[in-house]
């Protein structure tokens, strides 16, 4: 099979925060870098640099993002899988200012919303998106309850990434599991792509909107090239680039495959030999950082 040719970062480097598994203390929040986008290297010898001291005390599928006030914030699932997959009904989030010190651990808790959401069960993977036409961050997440077993994605507005100003909202939804949703922006198309968990086959799929909050078209267009069941995908630039990379985990392997996009429809798979994820991370995501940031983070916690 053609594989992607490798395209040079133009300026600064990028920042990877995931779990590393199931265990007993593996649901903490890891950092690894890279200098290309491609290759990334775990810090802190992929020990944990956040140790959760609320809710559950494990978190994971952590989602890292920069605010519209220069904070740096970090969204992740508030569960400890030993008490099953239907366990968790809540979100956790942290702000940091220098990628170093992080504050504000705030636990979200989704069952405490109201009747309608006493009985969930599930509050996965979730993400945020700045909405311009809000003025807020659009927060959504992975949402099943007791009545409502098959997850389906949810969202709701927020301004401080700890408190909830709107109701919880369906997003998309299908007859069958959806979950790990991923949203990103085509300026070209000017459209939103929203990629997800396929689970008929445990692929990776997308549905697009004209709209951040939908609705989304009903037809799933698979993209993974994976030889094997991915899931928690994640879309990022190559900076100063017209070229994504698609990662995603590959669960049942203990690693990350990696595929590359111009269009985010037409996608080759990047070959092995030519990037490196190979120190077992679980579902995550990347931030592109700068020269200084990446020196402090290396500086503090050592390649």
């Amino acid at each position: 099979m053609e594989t992607a040719v490798k395209v040079k970062s133009r300026y600064g480097k990028y920042l990877f925060v995931y779990f590393v598994g199931n265990g007993e203390g593996e649901e903490r929040l890891h950092f690894a870098v890279s200098e290309n986008g491609y290759d990334f290297k775990p810090l802190n010898n992929n020990k944990a640099i956040i140790t959760q001291t609320k809710g559950k005390k494990c978190v994971r599928d952590p989602f890292i993002f920069r605010g519209q006030d220069g904070k740096t914030y970090i969204v992740g699932t508030d569960m400890r899988c030993e008490e099953g997959w239907e366990s968790n009904h809540a979100l956790i989030t942290w702000q940091s200012e220098n990628l170093t010190d992080w504050t504000d651990e705030t636990i979200i808790d989704i069952k405490s919303l109201g009747e309608k959401y006493k009985n969930t069960t599930r509050a996965w993977a979730p993400q945020a998106m700045w909405d311009e036409k809000e003025k807020a961050y659009m927060l959504y997440w992975a949402h099943s309850t007791k009545e409502h077993n098959t997850a389906g994605m949810y969202y709701a507005y927020t301004k401080d990434m700890k408190t909830l100003i709107t109701e919880p909202k369906p997003l998309y939804c299908r007859d069958i599991q959806t979950i790990d949703g991923d949203i990103i922006y085509s300026e070209k198309e000017k459209l939103y792509f929203l990629f997800f968990k396929h689970d008929e086959d445990q692929t990776i799929a997308y549905v697009t909107s004209k709209n951040l909050n939908g609705p989304y078209e009903d037809k799933p267009v698979v993209v993974s090239l994976a030889p094997s069941g991915v899931e928690g995908s994640q879309i990022y630039r190559i900076n100063g680039t017209d070229t994504y990379l698609l990662i995603m985990d590959e669960y049942g392997k203990g690693r990350f495959f990696m595929q590359q996009t111009e269009n985010f429809r037409d996608y080759l798979p990047v070959a092995r030999e030519d990037y490196q994820m190979d120190f077992s991370p679980r579902h995550g995501s990347v931030m592109s950082i700068t020269d200084e940031e990446y020196e402090r983070l290396v500086e503090k916690y050592g390649l």
